[in-house]
């Protein structure tokens, strides 16, 4: 059954009393000829965690037909979908039409969670901004030559050395030192820090010794992502199901980067993009079709049809 015929198509097998569902890999990341097994328990789950960017988003940052109608298939089952994401409340207003959402979502890597049906959000687990300063000192000193720019939950602030310009983002304040940066965010959710220079996998390993944060990044090239100590798209997303009732075996969760690895661990059942970091890769089991190729789309079809 392999070959290049089978590439981007799906098998569906019964072995076990279970349902098997085979993704031979065509492009976007998969290595040809690469296959995937994924296996949908027979209960459905009750929340369905999905990321965004490099998950449910396409490379072009919209979401397919298919894709789109998995997501309110399993709504519509009675599952609760929420984002899980690094992006701000604003640029998640923006991804709203595209892709249905609704509910809850977990933001800024767990440091807010935005209402989209009441069109607000709260900051749980914020960066208090001594930390940030304190940080940005120690990463400078790691990384010299670094820009800083602070998330503030409702604006991103920039001073002349951040070079990144982040899609869907309207809200980009350039201050003129890191200084102000300090001065003018009125809160902080994360600290952000532009290093294209070293590379973002390379730095991670050196900010990780920072004590007092937590260090991840989530795909932008060549910035890393600093929230206060402990937070994190997991814990977040555990404090909403705790009140929810909905234990961790009863979630099924999505995602492609290192900022993601934190639900993929702790979900029940968890799925990495064929796109995803090669960490991603390594340390979850179960593989689903990337981005490009509908690839929640394909596991969700297997609990909630199609």
């Amino acid at each position: 059954m392999a070959g290049a015929g089978w590439a981007g198509r799906t098998v569906v097998a019964v072995w076990a009393g279970r349902s098997l569902l085979a993704v031979w890999a065509g492009r976007s990341g998969a290595r040809a000829g690469r296959r995937f097994w994924l296996t949908a328990p027979v209960t459905p789950p009750r929340v369905v965690a999905v990321d965004l960017d490099g998950t449910v988003l396409r490379p072009d940052k919209s979401v397919s037909a298919r894709t789109r109608a998995a997501l309110d298939r399993a709504r519509a089952a009675g599952a609760r979908v929420v984002a899980v994401t690094a992006r701000p409340p604003r640029s998640v207003d923006l991804l709203v039409a595209a892709t249905g959402l609704a509910g809850l979502a977990v933001c800024s890597n767990g440091a807010i969670v935005q209402d989209l049906d009441a069109g607000t959000a709260r900051i749980l687990h914020p960066l208090p901004l001594d930390v940030a300063e304190r940080a940005a000192l120690a990463v400078a000193a790691a990384l010299p030559g670094a820009g800083f720019a602070v998330e503030t939950g409702w604006r991103v602030l920039c001073e002349p050395a951040y070079g990144h310009h982040g899609t869907l983002d309207p809200s980009r304040i350039p201050v003129d030192s890191v200084a102000r940066l300090w001065a003018e965010a009125e809160s902080a959710v994360k600290l952000l820090v532009w290093a294209p220079d070293t590379g973002v996998d390379p730095a991670l390993e050196l900010l990780r010794a920072v004590p007092g944060i937590a260090c991840t990044h989530s795909g932008a090239p060549g910035v890393l992502e600093i929230s206060a100590a402990g937070v994190s798209k997991a814990a977040t997303l555990a404090e909403l199901c705790a009140g929810w009732g909905v234990a961790p075996g009863e979630v099924l969760a999505f995602g492609d980067m290192p900022n993601d690895l934190s639900v993929l661990r702790w979900a029940g059942t968890a799925y990495a993009m064929a796109n995803a970091h090669p960490t991603v890769l390594s340390e979850v089991e179960r593989h689903t079709a990337s981005n490009a190729d509908d690839g929640v789309a394909l596991v969700l079809e297997e609990y909630f049809g199609r």
